[in-house]
């Protein structure tokens, strides 16, 4: 395990959630399966993609919210547009500026590469322009920022 490692906890669904999150994210894989009470899982370790995880199955007194986020940094407009699609679906809910929530209630940051080049532009008007531009986006548009970066 590594030093420090998020742990999530959900009522009862955490190895469908991680195993969910192991099918979005290449190179990822479940590590660990502890078994729990009633044949559900305790806990439940995985790997995305270099991002250690741990699920525990604990029941419904905490629920996720905005506070807490996994940031995905995207190559490009088409690795934002399939997270984006699989982690909004099923339940799932589109926030602003690039974020997510999927249908376990947990918040994702989905954020291509050229958000971050284009809002640090030396030059603050093509960067406020950008901002701007994101601010008014749910799902990121590296297009649109692009266009708003040249005025």
């Amino acid at each position: 395990m590594k030093k420090i490692t998020p742990f999530l906890w959900f009522d009862d669904q955490a190895e469908e959630a991680l195993r969910f999150y192991v099918s979005v994210f290449k190179n990822s894989k479940i590590l660990e399966v502890t078994p729990g009470p009633g044949g559900k899982a305790s806990t439940v370790r995985a790997d995305l993609d270099g991002l250690e995880l741990i699920g525990l199955n604990a029941g419904p007194k905490f629920t996720f919210t905005e506070a807490i986020s996994l940031f995905v940094d995207c190559n490009d407009q088409a690795e934002v547009d399939a997270l984006w699609a699989k982690l909004s679906a099923n339940g799932g809910e589109e926030g602003n500026c690039g974020w997510v929530k999927d249908r376990f209630g947990l918040w994702w940051q989905i954020v291509p590469k050229a958000l971050g080049e284009l809002m640090g532009d030396p030059d603050r008007a093509k960067a406020k322009r950008v901002v701007d531009a994101m601010l008014k986006m749910k799902k990121i548009d590296v297009a649109g920022l692009e266009r708003a970066h040249r005025g």
